[in-house]
């Protein structure tokens, strides 16, 4: 029985927005062989109508339907739970999944303070969120990634100083929670043991892969680097270059 897969896009498939060596053929051969495939970001900025032009200008055709984003993830948890007025840090794409998903986006005493990624960050958004955190609302990240490239700060430095405020941690969605594993996979109706993730982060992707059950595979061409798997307790199930050089698939 073949695989069904779950792959990271930044580091894996694209660099920036351009392809990485291989990674063309890799998702052409997926899609050739009507492989199950969720093609899964932390980056909850971008809908999967930009992802997907995004690797349309890089010069490969994925379906829309194949992309799954922290902030989908983070909508369809929110669905879950009682209450329907969000606060919210983030962009566009974030706050479209959530109008999608019911929610208002309000200051006026939110059930949830949401943080995704954004430019716009300032003095107020951290006293209002940490207002309505202190006063009960739901502390929700999109990802824990604390920076992006350039040492751009991402979601997990925007909830530091909400966290040391208010002394709460945020609930996280994106991996390497398994939850966000849970909802790629009954997003493709594939099972954990029928799974492998392929990643080029060792403490978000393979990680994610480790604690939900699935097989991992770590590529060498992104975050991660060979010497780095000594350093954490676990192990990717196999590891590659790039993902030309997959060949269990």
């Amino acid at each position: 029985m073949s695989k069904a897969v779950i792959c990271d896009i930044d580091g894996v498939l694209l660099h920036d927005n351009q392809l990485i060596d291989g990674a063309k053929a890799f998702i052409e051969r997926l899609l050739a062989n009507d492989t199950k495939l969720v093609i899964l970001t932390n980056y909850p900025a971008q809908t999967p109508q930009d992802l997907q032009n995004r690797f349309q200008t890089a010069g490969v055709s994925i379906p829309e339907s194949c992309f799954y984003t922290s902030a989908m993830a983070t909508a369809d948890f929110l669905k879950r739970q009682s209450g329907n007025k969000a606060y919210v840090i983030g962009e566009g794409a974030l706050i479209h999944e959530l109008y999608s998903a019911g929610f208002t986006i309000t200051d006026i005493n939110p059930d949830f303070v949401i943080v995704g990624e954004t430019k716009n960050y300032n003095w107020n958004m951290i006293q209002h969120a940490a207002r309505f955190v202190a006063e009960g609302a739901q502390f929700i990240a999109t990802n824990p990634d604390t920076h992006g490239p350039n040492m751009s700060p991402a979601c997990g430095a925007l909830c530091a100083p909400i966290e040391r405020i208010t002394g709460r941690k945020p609930f996280v969605v994106g991996k390497p929670s398994a939850w966000i594993m849970r909802a790629a996979l009954n997003k493709m109706g594939a099972h954990a043991e029928q799974t492998l993730i392929i990643g080029d982060n060792l403490r978000t992707d393979i990680l994610a892969g480790f604690q939900a059950g699935l097989e991992t595979i770590l590529v060498l061409s992104g975050v991660s680097k060979e010497q780095d798997i000594e350093m954490v307790p676990f192990r990717p199930n196999y590891v590659y270059p790039n993902v030309a050089a997959i060949d269990i698939i």
